[in-house]
This record gives structure tokens, C-alpha cells and sequence, in this order.
């Protein structure tokens, strides 16, 4: 344990301090922007990133991942802040991150597994849709040298990599960023830069306890806020998990990064910052720029304290459009492009549940309501395809006639269960042979006994056979005549 712990830290020290730094950078605008959505200082977003990083570093469960104040959590304060204030907001950022603890002892991880492929593939496809769009308004009205540093930064990250012996050495991101604000600055170039986005908070952040009433009253008022934050936080942390598994071949402890997040709002709410969740486009930059491990979740929130706190006269001088070009890059390379080329390849159920994913968190900005929706649906598309293997065999002799039964039988395939029957013909004895059938619900139970019920006011005999352990289990647990009629 301690020895994988011990890798976590230490197996790629300078690939996570270089991707450290790129993340750094590009959380800065971010934090400004959702602190701008929630209505509250910047300083209260950029306290939130640098401290939700470094606290995730130690206590998370998924390396290399990058947890900050995020928009979806921005958008769920909104109205809290302007209703309440500040103080308000901070002890809902600790309740927020209490919930969240409590998810993670009782393991409510386990329900991702509830969330298919095409649920995922449509977040971040949407994902990827919101990254672009976001960079949108940076590109408006603007000089032409912003087209120039956003072409060229581009460039920069695509090619810096094929340069012999530095391009694997050095994070493209980075010397994009390094490379277009020496630009600026040689050529006098005026163009939006980090500056621009809002003051910069040149004090220390201070541990400070919520001055707010400590009654039921102020419970009532936080606790649905707390509870929908904890929801979505959790919901984004490990949607985003996930994706970095996938990326990097390697597992996490979801569960642990569940409580790990709770810690991490917690501290933050102490501090005087927002509550906030695992961010995939930062971490996307991370894991592009070589981060493998705690350290570049680490670095990158101690080099935002530094560049924020300490060093903000040179950091308001890089330009936006070095930013840009980084984040369109994120955008790009989040993209499924697969699920493009291989669109008519794959089922049309799949499809749908992701198109649907991606239109809801598009229309709403929501990304929770974009994988709830999609859950939704990839349930009713496997109920239907459960209902349709549904299927009946019949034979007939002299005394009886058989039917056996194969395929689920459960609250969605109750009614045609019932319709596999014919309550009407000569024979006078009925055999329901479930061998290759299970039941699975009281629907399933209460369908059986309509259909022995049909049966015996036509003056039929029924038997039912070859019923399994569980089924049987089920009937047992409620009284039905069913019972009654077991071989």
C-alpha cells in the first residue's frame, strides 16, 4: 500500500511538476469565469482551485486527475449567493463536502457501473462541445493578432512534439504558453491578456468559520443546495475518473475519491473558497502534458497559489489567446471522434442514448442531467430489449399441452407473458415449464397468477414446472396461488 502510494508521488517527478505547470496556467482563467457565474469575487474561484488541488493530491483516489471550481457547480450557487451571501455559501460548501463523505463510507461509487459506454462517450462529447464554446467569446471582436497567437499556438502543440530530443521532453502546452506571451511582449503586441479577466487576489487565504446562524432554519436554507452540489460534484468526479482510467489503462478507488472530494470541499469551505469537483478538461491537459500522478495534481494547485498570490504582475501579461489555443486543444482531443466514424457501425439504441446525452447537457449546461437522462434511457432500451427475448414454445398432446417459457419475465414484459398463452383449447391440463425463464419482480409473481387464474375459470388444470431456486424464493415471500400449483 505504502509503496504504491509512494509511486503515486514519486514515479514521474519531472513529467508531473512540467504538466503541473500547464494546468496551473490554464486553471486561472477557468476559476475567474465560474466565479464571475456564481456572482461572487474571483479570489473566492481561484482559493477554491488551488485548494481543492492540493488536498485532492493527498486524499483522492484517482492520480493525476484535477479537481478545481468547476461551472456546474457554479451554476447550482447562483442563487444562493445572491440570496444569502457569502457566509452562506461557505458553510454549503462544507455541508457539500460532509454529503460527500457520507457517499463515499456508504459506497455509492458502485452505482456507476449504471452508466453505459454511450452514456460516457456522450459526456464528453458534450463535454468537448462546451470546452470549444467557451473559448468563443475570446475570439469575438478582437485583433487579427489574436487569430495569429491562437494559429500559432496551435501549431506549436501539434509540431513541439516531433522536435528531436526536447519535443518529448517538454509539454507542448507549455511552450505554446511561454513562446506566444514572449511574442507579445517583443512585439508590443496588445491583445486581451490574463490581466483582463478580473482582479487578482494578492493576500493570503485566511481559515475563517462561517458567520452564520447555527439553528435549523440555516440547515433548511443549505442543505438542498448541499445536496444537489454533493450530487453533481460526485457525479462529474467520477464520470471523469472513469475517462482517465480509460486513458491511462490504469484503475482507481472511486470510493476513496468520493471521500477524498468531500475532504477537499471541506478545507475549501474553511477557507473561504466555492465548492467544486474534478474538472475533465483540466485534467485532459494534464494527462496530455505526461502527468501520471499525484504530484502534477499537487504542483498544479501550489503553482496557481504562487502565480495568483505572489507572481500575479507577470502572470496578467499571457495573453488569453495562448490559453485559448490550449483549451481548443483540450476540446479536440476530448472529442470521441469514433463515435463519428463509426456511427452507422454501432446499434441504434447506443446512438440515440448518446445524442440524447449530448443535446440535454448542451441545451441545459447541466452535465448531470445529461447522464441521468442517458441512464434513463439506456434503462428503457434494455427493459425493451429483455421484453422482445421474451419467448414461448408450445407442445401439444392428447391430455396437455406444455409451454416453455424462455427469456425474463418482470414488470416490463408482464403483458406480453400474457399473451404468450392461450386460455382457450381442448386440452383440460396446462403445463408452465419455466426452466429457461426467471422471474423477477412482484410484477412478474402477481402476472403468473392472472394467467393460472385465466386458466382455471376456463375449468383448466395448471402445473407449473422447472421454476429456479430465486424464483421460487420470490413466490414463497408472497402469498400466491401460485404456490400452489408448483411441481
Amino acid at each position: 500500500m505504502f509503496s504504491t502510494y509512494r509511486q503515486q508521488w514519486f514515479g514521474h517527478i519531472r513529467a508531473d511538476i512540467l504538466s503541473g505547470l500547464v494546468v496551473g496556467l490554464a486553471l486561472i482563467p477557468e476559476a475567474i469565469a465560474f466565479s464571475i457565474i456564481a456572482g461572487v469575487d474571483p479570489k473566492i474561484g481561484l482559493y477554491a482551485s488551488f485548494s481543492m488541488a492540493v488536498v485532492i493530491a493527498i486524499v483522492g483516489g484517482r492520480p493525476a486527475m484535477i479537481s478545481a471550481a468547476t461551472g456546474a457547480m457554479a451554476l447550482l450557487m447562483v442563487t444562493l449567493v445572491k440570496e444569502h451571501g457569502l457566509q452562506y455559501l461557505f458553510a454549503t460548501t462544507i455541508l457539500t463536502g460532509l454529503l460527500q463523505i457520507i457517499a463515499g463510507k456508504i459506497r455509492l461509487a458502485n452505482l456507476m457501473r449504471f452508466v453505459s459506454r454511450s452514456v460516457v462517450i456522450g459526456f464528453v462529447n458534450a463535454l468537448a462541445i462546451l470546452i470549444f464554446m467557451a473559448q468563443l467569446p475570446a475570439l469575438y471582436n478582437v485583433s487579427a493578432w489574436v487569430y495569429v497567437f491562437v494559429a500559432l499556438g496551435l501549431a506549436i502543440i501539434y509540431l513541439f512534439p516531433y522536435v528531436p530530443k526536447i519535443g518529448k521532453q517538454i509539454p507542448s502546452p507549455l511552450v505554446c504558453i511561454i513562446v506566444i506571451t514572449a511574442l507579445a511582449l517583443l512585439f508590443n503586441v496588445h491583445v486581451p491578456t490574463v490581466g483582463d479577466m478580473g482582479k487578482l487576489p494578492d493576500t493570503l487565504p485566511m481559515f475563517l468559520i462561517p458567520n452564520i446562524p447555527l439553528n435549523l432554519e440555516t440547515l433548511q436554507i443549505i442543505f438542498p443546495y448541499a445536496a444537489a452540489m454533493a450530487a453533481v460534484g460526485l457525479l462529474e468526479s467520477m464520470m471523469t475518473a472513469t475517462i482517465v482510467d480509460d486513458m491511462t489503462h490504469t484503475t482507481s478507488n472511486k470510493h476513496q475519491e468520493c471521500m477524498g472530494q468531500g475532504v477537499a470541499n471541506i478545507v475549501t469551505g474553511f477557507m473561504g473558497g466555492m465548492a467544486g469537483c474534478a474538472m475533465i478538461g483540466q485534467s485532459m491537459i494534464n494527462i496530455k502534458s505526461g502527468g501520471r500522478g499525484r504530484l502534477s495534481t499537487f504542483f498544479a494547485g501550489v503553482f496557481l497559489f504562487i502565480l495568483v498570490v505572489f507572481i500575479h504582475d507577470w502572470l496578467k501579461v499571457i495573453p488569453m489567446a495562448a490559453l485559448v489555443a490550449v483549451m481548443i486543444m483540450v476540446s479536440i482531443s476530448t472529442f470521441e471522434w469514433k463515435s463519428l466514424t463509426q456511427f452507422h457501425k454501432n446499434p441504434s439504441s447506443s446512438n440515440v442514448v448518446m445524442i440524447a446525452t449530448v443535446i440535454v447537457v448542451l441545451a441545459t449546461h447541466n452535465l448531470a442531467l445529461g447522464v441521468i437522462t442517458g441512464v434513463l434511457l439506456s434503462s428503457v432500451f434494455l427493459a425493451n430489449k429483455l421484453e422482445k427475448q421474451l419467448q414461448c414454445q408450445i407442445t401439444d398432446t392428447d391430455e396437455q399441452r406444455i409451454y416453455q417459457i424462455q427469456g425474463q419475465v418482470f414488470f416490463s414484459s408482464a403483458k406480453k407473458f400474457v399473451q404468450l398463452f392461450e386460455y382457450q383449447h381442448s386440452q383440460n391440463r396446462i403445463v408452465i415449464d419455466l426452466e429457461q425463464a426467471h422471474l423477477w419482480d412482484v410484477t412478474s409473481i402477481e402476472t403468473l397468477d392472472q394467467v393460472i387464474g385465466k386458466f382455471k375459470r376456463n375449468g383448466m388444470g395448471c402445473e407449473i414446472r422447472g421454476l429456479n431456486a430465486a424464483s421460487v424464493q420470490l413466490l414463497q415471500q408472497h402469498a400466491t396461488q401460485a404456490q400452489l400449483h408448483l411441481s
